[in-house]
Parts: C-alpha cells; structure tokens; sequence
C-alpha cells in the first residue's frame, strides 16, 4: 500500500523505482520484459483487466480508481509489442438524431479519454466533447467530423465522429476513405432510414467493415428484432444479433451476451460496473433461439461454421467469435449489438466487440498508384521501415494555422521531418505533428503506418498524397457529389478582405462548397448539398469573419441534356482588313452516359489527312467544354454529350486557335438545338416521420409537391413514408411539416438523380431565363 500512496503522492515525478514497482504490482514481473519501457507501464490502459489482481481490498480499489482518473487514456502509450495489432481506425456513421455523438461522448468516458458526461445539446452550457463548434452545441447536430485518439483495455483506437445530416456527406466520405472499420448506429424505433442506407453505401464504396448498434432502447417503441430484420433486407447484408435486451423502453435493464452465455447489468455511477450474472430464467428460451440463428446465419457466410452445420455440430463461443471476426473483416456479416448511450447502458460491450472483430490497419488492403509506372496498382504495406506514404483528408481553419489531418499507411511520419507533396513534387517541413482530441491538440514527436494524426503548417489541398520523396505513389480519390443548391450572396455594405478570404477557406475546406462569380450578373454565388449546408456557411462568416451577408433567393441546380443526335457541318469566317478568322468544323454530337469517374462530357477527334492541323484541336475541344460549362436552354451546365469531330478546313494564314475555338462553339450550339435538348432538375429522396395521426395530412402535403410517394411504413406511434420529390418543390418544406404534425414531423433529404421537368416547366423556365437576360441587357 505504502508504493499506491507514493503514487498518488508524487503523481508524475515518480522515482524509476517507485514506477517499477507499481508495474510489477498491476503486471507482475513476467510482463515487465514484454514492454520497450517497463518505467511507463504505469501508463498503459490495463487497469480495466488488471486493476483486480493488483489489489481486492477497500482501500485499494479506492487508490486504484484515482490512478484510473489521474492517468486516463490521454496519457497511454502503445506497446511496442504487435503495436499495429492492437489499434483499430474507426468511424461513428448513422443517420441524424441516431445518438452518434451521445455515444461517441460514453466511449471517450469509458477510456478514460473525458472526466465528465456532457449531453449533445449543451444544456449544462458544456456540450458534448466531439461537438467542438459553437454552432453545433447551439443546433445539436455535428456539423464537421471530428477525430480523437484513446485507449481501451490493450488497444488504442482512432475515432472519427461523422455528421449525420445529409448536407454534410462530404465528411462521411472523407472519414470512410481513410478508416479500417465502422459503427453503424441505429435507432431502435426508426430503424434503417434513408441516410443510413446512403452511409452503408459508402461504406461499401471503401470496403470499410462494420458493426451495428441498436442505440436508443430505453425509448418507447424501441424493436431491436425488427430493426434487425430491415439490415438483412434494406442493406441486403447477412446480420445477427450477438446480444438480447432485458426488457425495453423504460425497463431496459441490460443485455444478454450470446456469446459469454452471461446477462451484463451495468451498475454505479454512469454505468461504470459491469456486473454479470446469470441469465434470467424468462430470457432463456428467447436466448438459445438468437444464439442458433446467430450460428444459422454465420453458416451462410463462413466456410467453418458452413461445415459445421451441416455436421450438426454445436460450436463453441471461441467458434464463434472467430467466425464473426472472419465474416465482419471480409465483409460478409454484420455483428448486431444493443444498447442505450444516453442511459450508459452496452457501451463498453461494444467497445470490446471493436477490439475482437473489426480489422487492424495491417489486415486491411490499402492500394495505391505508382505514377511513375502508368499508375499501376501497388500495395502498400503498414511497415514502419518502408518509405513514408500518408493521406490528406480533410483540411481545418486551427487557432495556429492550417490544420491538416493525415492518415499514414506506410513508413513513418516525423516532427521535423521532410514530405513530399506528389501532386506538385513540392517538399515541406513537418513543423507541428499532434493527435487530435476534438478541439484539443496533443504534441507527438511521430507517428506511425496505420494511425491518424494531424500537422501544422503544410500548405496543401484536401485529397493530396505526401510520400518521402523516394515514392512516386498517389492514393485514390474519394468521391465527391455534385452540388444540388446555389444562393447568390453579397455582404452586407461595404466587401471586405474577409469576404473572399472567407469563401476561399471554406472552398479549400469542403470540396461539395462551391463558389463562382456570374459573368452577367456580376453576382457571387455559392454552391452547395442543401439549405443547412449554405445556411451554416453563411453563419460562419458572420461568427469567424465578422462578415455579414444577405443571400438571395435558392437556385436549383438545373441541368441541361440532349435526347438525341445530329449531325454538324459550320464554318467561321470573319474579315475586317489585316489577317482575319477562319475555321471549319465537321461531325456530330451524341448523348452519352456519365462514366464511373463522374465525367459527362466526351470530345473525341477523328480528323484524318490534317485537314484541320493537330495544333488547332486542343482549341476545337476548348470550345465544346466551354458550350458544355452554359447551356443554351437556361444557361445552366450540359449534362452528358460526346462531341465527334470528323473534319475540317483550315486557311493557312487566317486559322487561329481562336477561330476553332469559335467554329467549334458556335457548331456546338447550332447541332444542341437540333438534338432534341431537355432541362433536368435534381429529384430528391425525402425521408419523412411523423405520428400516425398526421399520416394524411403529411402524404397529401407531399402529393401537393408532386412528389411520388415510394414505400410507406408504419408503427404503433409513428410513421415513415419515402418519396422522391424535385427540389425545386421542396423549399420551405422544413416550417410545413412542422405545422401540419405539431412539431414532432421530421425529415431529410438526399440528392437522387436528375430528371426532365415537364414540357410546361421547361417552357416557364426558359421563358424567365430569357426575360432575365433581356432586363439585364437594358
């Protein structure tokens, strides 16, 4: 007892013998070895399996919780030892209001990582740890994802906080690219929604394996089973619960583990005690029943289990967990747990599921491209001694600077180091390295493959690779949607610096964020995924730049299209004394699809004999693009057009690169409104609940938008209804829903596809471009 008092007496200026000593009292001696410093042993996150066989008695579990306290997970150190083995980069995604951030503030509670509990809402004018923005503590939601790095029993986990709301995407898939595995959160009422269908896309886009938790089982109306049930047919992914709920609602009591055959009550303040004891004699039935559809759907999936099952074997819980470990990293299963963060209930549980099922950045395939070899595939490997390959992934305005977030997957990443940035052969100094805790830096003098960090003072763009300069690798790219909603924006009184430093930041920050200038109005207009996504913009440049705007009325982003072919034959010839223009171009234009990176528009030559020179093609092809940039229709973007060019003339003093470019626009547009073109507008998929009561009024409302109403489904107390509705139809929505469900109606919308508006919406449509453009020419 007399080493505890010392400890907790000197703190952090323990001599190198009272350390030791303290170490063998949690490890015994055996262990000591197994460590490259057994002077901070003290500092590793066991207490959570140790603390007991270090001391049982009163006093000594009182000084073994300060400790606890004293040295949290903030201070832990990795073992050298298999470090990658034990480290595990995951994400907390759901759809919004499922509890993702109430989770994420018990996980940093549970490591150690936070003292306190703050609720997301910031009622005790505190708020939740990972909702580090003013904004997001006055709204409630998580607006930007936000990284921390903590400890659990042997393992140190990186964790990223996703945003929910479909306007923030972006920092979804940002964090997708660069983690190893996820948490898919649920609410046990809602179940699957439309947001959560949309994140398990993108998880799918990653190869990121996840796990589910029921959030949310406290609440009235809470089914996990169902809920369970919508993962096999919505995800179409094989699913199983590894957990059964004692009771639910307001008597949730704690959860049955299927696989330690044990039932886990969570006890004293904050659901700190794990308590197991035996399960419940009315749970039994109900629990034999899950654990053999547990092992009916791992046989499905698992060539062991398969043969198993088919021998009639009963497997073992050891079986079974290395099965599920198998499955989830190959992302064949879908390891189901339940709980409720906000009554500190199945959190730890799930932290443990983390550690036995989700990958370690080495068992994951991490590809990158080799410019120096035609971009071929090379895989990458997570050995420290490899040259250094990392990731930028997501850009943040820092109280020091510009704070860059890297994920390393090779070789290692120093203080004072040299990195290359691949996209401009450009070498930089590491001046800054730290582990992110939200809005909280930690220094670190480096950091290894496998582990996310972030620098400062590197000057570079969301999306670049830095190597050590002996690679010429480049990772892939993430995906970034389209921009859906445009405002125009202009400050209030005099523009200021701040105005377009603002704007250049947000810009460099958020690749959805668009801002352009129209070249008639002479207006700023900034573009984006939706009316939240704009509308916190705009109030970040009134709290961060002291700017204040007024924003004109939404712009749709409209779309521009052909439905069919023709053919083009134009000459430009232009002479006013001296040398003058003259080009010719011949071909045709044709629709064509949007191909899997994104690109709508296709110039293809097949000019032969040199009757239009090699030199004038690029501008023939400057031309077309420029035509593709403002439609002729509403002048809006054309969507989706191959442009032939088959021959030509040239002069052989008047051609000029001009006067292609010309010819080829002016054809462009001459062959566009021959071909039949068409205005798309962007349909929405709209996610709507609401009671029951207000089924009705909430459909007719919807009907009264013309939208289409695409699955309904109800419950006891509420309902949800899926529709696909044009967002030109959707503003105001938000004030509409709420009056005609009392304020409990809420929804959400994602970006679906684009459509042709209807023949009399394209006539109003071009009728107000053109009155538009005739009042700005006067």
């Amino acid at each position: 007892m007399s080493m505890f008092r010392s400890f907790i007496n000197a703190q952090s200026n323990l001599t190198a013998q009272a350390r030791r000593a303290f170490s063998t009292t949690l490890y015994g001696g055996a262990n000591k070895s197994a460590c490259v410093n057994p002077e901070m042993l003290y500092l590793q996150p066991r207490w959570h399996v140790k603390k007991d066989q270090a001391t049982t008695q009163g006093a000594g579990k009182v000084l073994v919780g300060m400790i606890q306290k004293r040295w949290n997970s903030a201070s832990a150190q990795p073992v050298e030892l298999a470090k990658i083995q034990r480290l595990r980069n995951i994400g907390i995604s759901a759809h919004i209001d499922s509890g993702k951030t109430t989770l994420t503030e018990r996980v940093l509670f549970y490591t150690g990582r936070i003292n306190q509990i703050h609720e997301v809402r910031g009622k005790d004018n505190v708020g939740a740890k990972m909702d580090s923005m003013e904004l997001e503590r006055e709204k409630g939601i998580t607006i930007q994802s936000a990284a921390t790095y903590a400890a659990w029993k042997d393992y140190n986990f990186n964790i990223i906080d996703t945003p929910g709301h479909v306007d923030f995407t972006i920092e979804v898939e940002r964090a997708l690219r660069v983690l190893d595995g996820a948490v898919l959160v649920l609410c046990a009422v809602s179940g699957v929604q439309s947001q959560t269908i949309t994140v398990d896309r993108q998880m799918k886009r990653y190869n990121v394996p996840r796990i589910c938790f029921i959030n949310k089982m406290d609440r009235a109306g809470a089914n996990p089973w169902k809920v369970v049930e919508a993962l096999r047919t919505k995800l179409k992914m094989h699913a199983a619960a590894l957990q059964i709920p004692m009771g639910a609602e307001d008597n949730f009591q704690g959860v049955i583990d299927l696989l330690k055959w044990k039932a886990l009550h969570f006890e004293g303040a904050d659901g700190v005690d794990i308590v197991e004891r035996d399960i419940p004699e009315e749970y039994m039935e109900l629990a034999k029943a899950k654990r053999a559809e547990l092992f009916e759907h791992l046989a499905e999936v698992d060539e062991a289990m398969s043969d198993m099952f088919i021998m009639e074997e009963t497997p073992t819980s050891e079986q079974l967990a290395e099965a599920i470990r198998r499955a989830t990293v190959a992302r064949k299963f879908i390891p189901v747990m339940m709980g409720s963060a906000i009554k500190n209930k199945g959190v730890q549980p799930l932290l443990d599921a983390v550690c036995s099922y989700l990958p370690s950045p080495d068992e994951v395939t991490n590809l990158a491209l080799d410019i120096k070899n035609e971009e071929s595939k090379v895989e990458l490997s997570s050995d420290e001694k490899d040259p250094f390959v990392g990731l930028a992934f997501k850009l943040e305005e820092g109280r020091f600077g510009q704070l860059t977030y890297m994920r390393v997957y090779q070789g290692m990443l120093r203080r004072g180091g040299f990195i290359t940035n691949v996209k401009n052969d450009k070498k930089v100094k590491v001046p800054r390295l730290v582990r992110m805790h939200a809005d909280e830096l930690e220094d670190v003098d480096e950091i290894g493959p496998g582990e996310i960090c972030a620098m400062f003072g590197v000057d570079c763009s969301s999306g670049d690779t830095f190597t050590d300069g002996a690679l010429q690798y480049t990772m892939t790219s993430m995906f970034v949607p389209n921009p859906v909603i445009s405002l125009s924006l202009k400050p209030k009184g005099k523009e200021t610096p701040n105005f377009s430093k603002a704007l250049n930041r947000f810009q460099k920050e958020d690749p959805t964020f668009k801002v352009h200038v129209d070249s008639e109005t002479k207006e700023t207009i900034i573009s984006g995924m939706g009316e939240l996504h704009l509308e916190i913009y705009v109030e970040r440049m009134r709290r961060e730049y002291n700017v204040d705007c007024v924003t004109g009325k939404p712009q749709v982003a409209f779309r521009e299209a052909i439905t069919d072919g023709s053919k083009f034959n134009y000459t430009h010839k232009k002479q006013s004394g001296g040398s003058g223009q003259y080009g010719r171009v011949q071909g045709y234009i044709e629709p064509a699809d949007i191909d899997e990176d994104g690109k709508d528009a296709f110039f293809e030559t097949r000019v032969v004999g040199g009757n239009i020179p090699t030199n004038f093609i690029p501008a023939c092809e400057k031309g077309f693009r420029e035509g593709m940039a403002k439609g002729f229709l509403i002048g809006h973007p054309i969507t989706g057009v191959r442009m032939v060019l088959e021959d030509g003339a040239a002069h052989a003093v008047d051609s000029s690169e001009l006067a292609f470019k010309i010819a080829t626009l002016n054809a462009f547009k001459e062959a566009y409104m021959k071909s039949s073109p068409v205005i798309m507008e962007p349909i929405m998929k709209v996610d709507v609940t609401a009671p029951v009561e207000f089924q009705g009024t909430v459909i007719g409302g919807i009907n009264k938008r013309k939208g289409t109403i695409v699955d309904t489904e109800s419950g006891e107390d509420y309902f949800s209804c899926v529709a696909e509705v044009s967002l030109n139809a959707m503003f105001g929505y938000a004030s509409e829903i709420r009056g005609q469900s009392q304020g409990k109606g809420e929804f959400s919308m994602e970006y679906l596809r684009h459509q042709k508006v209807l023949p009399q919406e394209q006539a109003e449509l071009i009728k107000a471009f053109q009155k538009k453009q005739k009042e700005d020419q006067k």
